[in-house]
């Protein structure tokens, strides 16, 4: 499957402005690993080849170990992920699947439990910005830099 045109370089503005949100979103209290997983995530839902490469190659390089990469998929069945983690899986999963799934008030006073109101804005941040993200390279084929990743 070849890439069907570069939006990146078409239409460069909007993308300064993600990664503006992404350079943000680093200097957030939810940890490097913790947003990685929550992008690996929500990009395995939307089938985004090129974000699954990237954001579980970034995992590898931060040092996490392989189980926990590759169980993120069945993270309820895993006991591998802490409260915290789990609470942002699922936070990742309504939010992008808001048609199936209600975001209820249960789960946002678990997602309370386990961050503060800032955590949870950049948290819900992050979690739109890969959503974004995977919506560009889905229908545009970007391809997956797998070169890269084999050589990390």
């Amino acid at each position: 499957m070849s890439e069907r045109l570069d939006y990146f370089a078409l239409s460069p503005e909007p993308f300064r402005h993600l990664m503006a949100i992404e350079k943000y979103l680093h200097k957030s209290t939810l940890g490097h690993v913790l947003m990685e997983l929550v992008k690996l995530r929500v990009s395995q839902i939307n089938g985004c080849a090129y974000c699954l490469n990237m954001h579980s190659t970034l995992l590898r390089k931060a040092g996490e170990p392989a189980h926990r990469i590759d169980l993120v998929a069945a993270w309820r069945e895993a006991p591998c992920y802490s409260d915290r983690e789990r609470v942002a899986l699922a936070w990742a999963e309504a939010v992008t699947l808001l048609p199936q799934h209600q975001v209820t008030d249960e789960l946002y006073d678990e997602l309370a439990a386990q961050f503060d109101e800032t955590e949870i804005v950049d948290l819900t941040t992050a979690i739109a910005t890969i959503n974004a993200w995977n919506r560009f390279a889905v229908p545009f084929n970007k391809t997956p830099e797998i070169e890269a990743a084999m050589s990390a």
